[in-house]
């Protein structure tokens, strides 16, 4: 072979070698591009990009689940269309189990995925197109590649023809195409809810800190009072522990007939809220609170968290024992929080504190479910109640609430008004989020109540947070001067124990309490009651049977699948309880100092 022929083909093949190991070190890329050509139609049609893929085949996945609603909601059953090319080549494609489709690319390694989902479910944890907007959580709209969720990427949104807007805490990519944004991996793209359309943006700023607001929908509100108080709430809430993780802040606001909740998220989150909420002072000081609520998640859950919410499992649920301190804590800081900002006196506080308790003490599946088996069981529980949920199942919210107030004392009463559950907060920030990057144990939580108490309160927790004994209200109100009354229904006052609703004109049981007269007497939920003693009903039986006598015998006639059928039983007195928090009229000064550092009130 003459030398120069030699020279080339080593050249060529070093060339190949070069290009082959430049190959091995490209980084993958990941682009999104989210369409609506036709929003009346529902459908979001969205294409990914992928390149540097060196393996034969690639899996990608659509999540079961949105962190922060503990349910596993099968998102992938709205895809429809998936399809995979490499420029003008189809590639084949399986779907290997109920979320994952495999996509098979032996000779190249750049492709694209294209498909639509199906998004009609307007709430707060799922998605929603129609001719007026666009709203999309993630989880329920965006696949991520499996061997890929920590990939940075891009995203390009293309409204309908005539939106404007497009609403996310996601940060623009500078010097990007219109509506392109960034995010650093799979778990922060899912966690930043997008609006788009034509909504209204609003804008205020608390801790050094630039907060947006998405207001979609027609609702009538005061536009400099509500971000006013609205930056109160977010200033009062930093105070609790100190520190501002952020730089950026979205709330997205949905108007509607009828508010649902919020939901949480990394640096924004999504509240649904009735549109006539503003107009009342109850409807309004409902929306602060909401506000306080979702805006401390992003200290406790979105940083201060149990281990297991993060970095998430998108396949399956990811359990805890705790969400009775990520979601009933955050309701009793959030309530809190609304307080010490000045919108709520005292006294209206005590006056929910009562509510809460009759409502949780009240309630048959406290003396079943602790609030540790409550929050492990969310996932089958929590979101697809039942008739008979009341008599089973407590709320993590409700109880979860009461078990931090009730520990909040304690810690201020150890302490002598010195630290709170403030503390414990910030403790947990600055050791786990701060320092270890990570969440914490259920043992690693008692330890830091240990740390800012100054003693442990293992029994506490083994018997009112693991099991389901009584909260000692007492004693706990006791260290801020209160006292809790208990008002008992007459002792000769008979009740019905099942609750009716009214539809379509006719009377039916809609729930039967655990061990009250119906239970005992065999009313079944979904029986339609037609007489009592012989006499037509056109209204609920309740309140017919009001000032009947414990003991009486009552006869209903009821139709149960099509059969009459006439049920005879006596009617037991009424086991529920009214609850009141009240004031001690001469508290010490021990006690007055716990109830200043609680309700931030004068000594």
């Amino acid at each position: 072979m003459p030398h120069y022929r030699f020279r080339l083909v080593l050249v060529a093949a070093l060339l190949l070698l070069f290009c082959q190991f430049n190959s091995v070190l490209a980084a993958p890329t990941l682009r999104y591009t989210l369409a609506m050509p036709a929003p009346q139609t529902h459908f979001y049609e969205v294409e990914m990009a992928l390149g540097g893929f060196g393996k034969q085949f690639t899996d990608v996945k659509m999540p079961v689940w949105a962190p922060g609603s503990y349910l596993v909601r099968e998102f992938a059953r709205h895809v429809e269309g998936f399809e995979a090319t490499a420029g003008t080549n189809k590639l084949r494609t399986e779907k290997i189990n109920k979320n994952t489709w495999r996509v098979y690319h032996p000779r190249t390694k750049d492709f694209s995925v294209r498909y639509r989902v199906y998004a009609y479910e307007l709430s707060v944890r799922t998605s929603f197109l129609d001719a007026a907007h666009g709203y999309l959580n993630g989880t329920s709209v965006f696949m991520y590649p499996s061997e890929g969720k920590d990939l940075a990427s891009t995203l390009t949104v293309q409204p309908a023809v005539g939106w404007n807007q497009v609403t996310t805490s996601l940060k623009p990519v500078a010097g990007g195409a219109p509506f392109t944004f960034s995010s650093t991996n799979y778990d922060e793209l899912a966690d930043s809810p997008i609006e788009i359309g034509t909504h209204k943006v609003l804008s205020f700023e608390a801790n050094g800190t630039p907060h947006t607001i998405a207001m979609f929908g027609n609702a009538r509100y005061d536009e400099a009072k509500l971000l006013t108080d609205m930056k109160r709430v977010c200033e009062e809430a930093h105070r609790v522990v100190g520190k501002n993780p952020l730089d950026r802040y979205v709330f997205i606001i949905h108007n509607i007939e009828r508010g649902t909740g919020g939901l949480e998220h990394l640096f924004s989150t999504t509240l649904s809220v009735s549109r006539n909420a503003y107009s009342t002072d109850a409807g309004y000081k409902g929306f602060l609170s909401l506000v306080g609520h979702e805006y401390f998640h992003l200290w406790n859950v979105k940083r201060i968290r149990p281990v297991a919410l993060g970095p998430f499992d998108y396949d399956k649920e990811n359990y805890t024992r705790m969400l009775w301190l990520s979601e009933g804590g955050t309701s009793y800081f959030g309530d809190i929080i609304v307080q010490r900002a000045g919108f709520v006196t005292p006294n209206d506080y005590l006056a929910s504190l009562s509510n809460r308790i009759t409502r949780v003490e009240n309630q048959p599946g406290n003396k079943l479910q602790s609030a540790s088996e409550s929050s492990f069981d969310s996932w089958i529980k929590q979101y697809r109640p039942n008739e008979n949920s009341s008599n089973s199942t407590i709320s993590y919210y409700d109880k979860g609430e009461l078990i931090c107030t009730v520990l909040d004392l304690m810690i201020i009463n150890e302490t002598k008004g010195q630290k709170s559950l403030d503390d414990v907060m910030r403790f947990l920030y600055q050791r786990y989020y701060e320092q270890q990057r990570r969440g914490f144990t259920d043992e690693e939580f008692q330890d830091a109540v240990e740390k800012v108490a100054g003693r442990r309160f293992d029994e506490f927790f083994r018997t009112r947070v693991y099991d389901t004994q009584t909260l000692d209200y007492t004693t706990a109100l006791g260290y801020a001067g209160l006292t809790l009354a208990t008002e008992q229904a007459a002792a000769n006052a008979g009740i019905l124990g099942a609750n009716v609703s009214t539809t379509g004109g006719k009377l039916t049981v809609s729930s039967v309490l655990r061990d009250g007269s119906a239970w005992q007497g065999g009313l079944n939920v979904n029986d339609e009651i037609l007489a009592l003693d012989g006499n037509r009903l056109s209204d609920d039986p309740n309140k017919a049977l009001n000032g009947r006598a414990a003991g009486t015998e009552v006869k209903l006639l009821v139709a149960r699948d099509g059969q009459m059928k006439e049920l005879t039983f006596p009617l037991l007195a009424a086991a529920g309880r009214r609850f009141r928090v009240e004031k001690l009229p001469n508290p010490s000064a021990d006690q007055q100092a716990v109830l200043a550092k609680w309700l931030r009130t004068a000594q």
